[in-house]
């Protein structure tokens, strides 16, 4: 029997293993054609990328299926479906608009999560404490937290295009980057779009998380570092479509608002959870 979990590990790794490499190289095909506008090189590394779509997606089945549960009760489990999340939507929409670049900026982003999971430490996969936590409520509440993300990812990847396309059209630089980056009023509407989905995600996450934490947690403190972000972050979001929606705000100023909000995204998800003492499945 050990023998048959062996081999299994070993089959898990090498997936992994190979999924790094598609997806590494996938990266440089769609750098290079973000330089030399390749258009073979774009086509090449888009079904790369769907290659490691699949290849995540193995990997988190045979991963529910070994451990019977959605992987996402550890930091270790959350960067990889974090991850996953930022190549389906990447996917989904080089599929749906024809935006050059984003799918390239994305997956630098995607890449960048899936090399930190690769090289975490071995302690994040808690699995005796993530088995304990087991709770349909707690999953709900972890799942639509990094959807939210993700959907704040692309939205951020979008505001730094605009400010990119911005300095360009502000300095005359009519050079070929700047037609095969959308429009600035695409990149704004897309921008605010995907906001509104991570705002109302967001904030359903973060009732299923408190009202598991009431229920579960005898010494639930409210101070907690992970708490306090999620709320700047929710705020964050939500001033900005405030800012958009009801006073009429745009251009550069939402632009850099919103890469600020996506900054405390990074600490929400990466440095409060080390601090705090509710999210103690990520220790």
């Amino acid at each position: 029997m050990s023998e048959v979990y062996a081999m299994s590990d070993l089959f898990m790794t090498r997936l992994h293993e190979l999924t790094i490499l598609i997806y590494c190289a996938s990266v440089l095909l769609y750098f290079i054609d973000f330089l030399n506008r390749n258009r073979k090189a774009n086509q090449i590394a888009f079904w790369l990328l769907a290659f490691v779509w699949l290849l995540q997606t193995l990997f988190l089945f045979l991963y529910m299926r070994e451990t019977g549960r959605f992987p996402v009760l550890t930091l270790f489990e959350g960067l990889y479906f974090y991850a996953w999340v930022l190549v389906s939507l990447s996917l989904i929409i080089n599929r749906l608009m024809k935006v050059d670049f984003i799918v390239f900026f994305t997956n630098i982003l995607g890449f960048i999560i899936m090399a930190i999971h690769t090289f975490a430490p071995p302690h994040y996969e808690s699995n005796l404490m993530s088995e304990q936590l087991v709770s349909e409520l707690l999953l709900i509440h972890i799942v639509l937290a990094i959807l939210s993300y993700g959907a704040f990812s692309i939205s951020f990847v979008f505001s730094m295009l605009y400010l990119l396309q911005y300095e360009l059209l502000k300095r005359k630089k009519w050079v070929k980057l700047l037609w095969r980056i959308a429009d600035l009023t695409k990149l704004e509407k897309m921008s605010y779009v995907l906001n509104v989905i991570g705002v109302p995600l967001l904030l359903l996450s973060l009732i299923l998380g408190l009202q598991w934490a009431w229920i579960k947690i005898n010494d639930f403190v409210w101070f907690d570092p992970k708490v306090i972000t999620s709320f700047i972050v929710l705020a964050g979001f939500s001033i900005n479509l405030y800012l958009r929606v009801g006073l009429g705000k745009h251009g550069r100023s939402l632009a850099l608002w919103n890469i600020g909000s996506f900054l405390v995204v990074l600490i929400n998800f990466f440095l409060s959870g080390q601090l705090s003492s509710f999210h103690f499945w990520y220790e």
